[in-house]
């Protein structure tokens, strides 16, 4: 695939054109319901996955949300809080967190792009890092949220370490 570099600060071409670009090459269903905003449904390993990525002209910053429909009951919350802190500890970029009101578990990371550019490379590796993250975790939140596990349970069944060679 060639890496197409688009340079926002100069040019007119908006970065979630590229972001468009570089997902519709993935055949995936996209909706641009505003400018600063693009919306994608995708199929993961374990569930529908709910995309959107915002641009921030202020900030030059290009966030993206990846989110799976598992409302988080009231009374659950508290154990999926300590989920998420063992699950960010273990992340190197974006983080885990749920809304506030529906409770929507997602995976969140920002790119800061003032007087930078942003490439199709960029949104490629964004992708698919959420997307690993997600499939990797999603079982510890069907854990904690609807198996009534302990979040250190949970983590368990889903991080192991292998030991000696097969």
């Amino acid at each position: 695939m060639a890496v197409v570099t688009t340079d926002y600060v100069r040019s007119n071409i908006h970065p979630l054109d590229l972001v468009e670009e570089t997902m519709a090459l993935r055949d995936w269903a996209l909706d641009r319901p505003a400018r600063d905003e693009l919306l994608a449904e995708v199929t993961g390993r374990w569930c529908d996955y709910h995309i959107v990525f915002h641009w921030t002209d202020d900030l030059g910053a290009l966030q993206l949300t990846c989110a799976f429909d598992m409302r988080t009951p009231p009374e659950r919350r508290p154990s999926v809080h300590e989920l998420l802190a063992l699950l960010n500890d273990r992340l190197g970029i974006g983080h885990f967190d749920i809304g506030s009101v529906d409770g929507l578990p997602a995976y969140r990371h920002a790119l800061l792009l003032r007087g930078g550019a942003l490439s199709a490379e960029q949104i490629e590796d964004l992708l698919d890092i959420a997307l690993h993250e997600m499939d990797r975790f999603y079982p510890a939140f069907q854990f904690v949220v609807w198996g009534d596990r302990s979040p250190v349970d949970a983590m368990a069944t889903v991080i192991f370490e292998t030991v000696g060679e097969a």
